[in-house]
């Protein structure tokens, strides 16, 4: 499917009309180009699907944090991101070096770190 859309997906439609998209972020970083960030159910704020740190909104929500206090804190978060885990991927691969991003027993310490908690 050929369109102009700002989503990283590469779309496909079948021969019986249904449509779908490959993301393939780890054969074509996209990362100098993004402009996705996810929110998690508790409040964390990720700048990238591959971060294993982010910036805990819910506490400055629930401590009644004004809006322009909250847009403060995404600005500064926003401008200073630097996450680029799909470009640090592609880089580890071309050294014969690629291994999982987060290690089997980091995961069972701190499961949040899985993507599926963050919409990946």
């Amino acid at each position: 499917i050929v369109e102009v859309s700002s989503a990283p997906a590469q779309r496909y439609r079948l021969p019986d009309g249904t449509t779908f998209g490959i993301i393939a972020s780890t054969t074509t970083p996209f990362c100098q180009s993004c402009d996705r960030s996810r929110l998690t159910a508790d409040g964390m704020w990720y700048l990238c699907l591959y971060a294993t740190e982010g910036t805990d909104l819910r506490q400055p929500l629930r401590e009644g944090a004004s809006a322009q206090e909250l847009a403060a804190i995404i600005t500064a978060g926003w401008t200073a991101r630097r996450d680029r885990g799909a470009e640090v991927r592609k880089a580890l691969e071309s050294v014969g070096d690629r291994e999982a991003l987060v290690q089997l027993e980091t995961l069972r310490q701190d499961p949040h770190l899985e993507m599926h908690t963050r919409g990946g």
